[in-house]
């Protein structure tokens, strides 16, 4: 059977799924598979001061649908230029203390996820699903979720600055 690939979903905003379909997502997309070789990856790292990463359910998911993917910025953005994302969580392999750190500091356990390629931010996704951005100049706010952070990044809004009352 044919599927209509230009069918849209109201999961996404218009330019964003139209963003995300031409890096290759489309729904029901699911490679399970590369997300547990990233997982046993991620799990096989240790740092040099022992630290070691945190693999949850909710990381295997955004890396099952969305891994993978480099999704080139495009337009002026809202509030801030849009993002080139390359969704893979071994950009992180080597943040693990990094990463220990934003999850102490949030109270939950913290994953790599990709990174905004044009500055080199780390995305991270939590326990709950909740995503960040890591940077030169601090932690940032994505999103309660991984829809709300790609349409956040895809569109150009600012994030939020994660503060020590976060």
């Amino acid at each position: 059977m044919h599927t209509d690939r230009t069918t849209s979903t109201t999961r996404f905003p218009a330019p964003v799924e139209t963003a995300l379909r031409s890096a290759g997502w489309q729904p029901g997309r699911w490679d399970i598979k590369q997300a547990e070789i990233w997982a046993d990856a991620l799990r096989g790292h240790e740092s040099p001061a022992g630290h070691r990463h945190a693999v949850f359910p909710a990381a295997v998911e955004a890396w099952a649908e969305f891994g993978g993917l480099h999704i080139p910025a495009s337009g002026p953005g809202r509030q801030v230029a849009p993002s080139t994302l390359h969704l893979d969580p071994l950009y992180g392999l080597h943040m693990t203390r990094t990463l220990a750190d934003l999850g102490r500091a949030l109270d939950t356990e913290v994953a790599p996820l990709g990174e905004e390629s044009d500055t080199r931010s780390l995305l991270a996704v939590d326990t709950e699903g909740r995503v960040y951005t890591l940077d030169h100049t601090g932690d940032w706010y994505l999103g309660q979720d991984i829809d709300q952070a790609l349409t956040s990044l895809i569109t150009g809004h600012e994030p939020a600055r994660l503060t020590a009352a976060t």
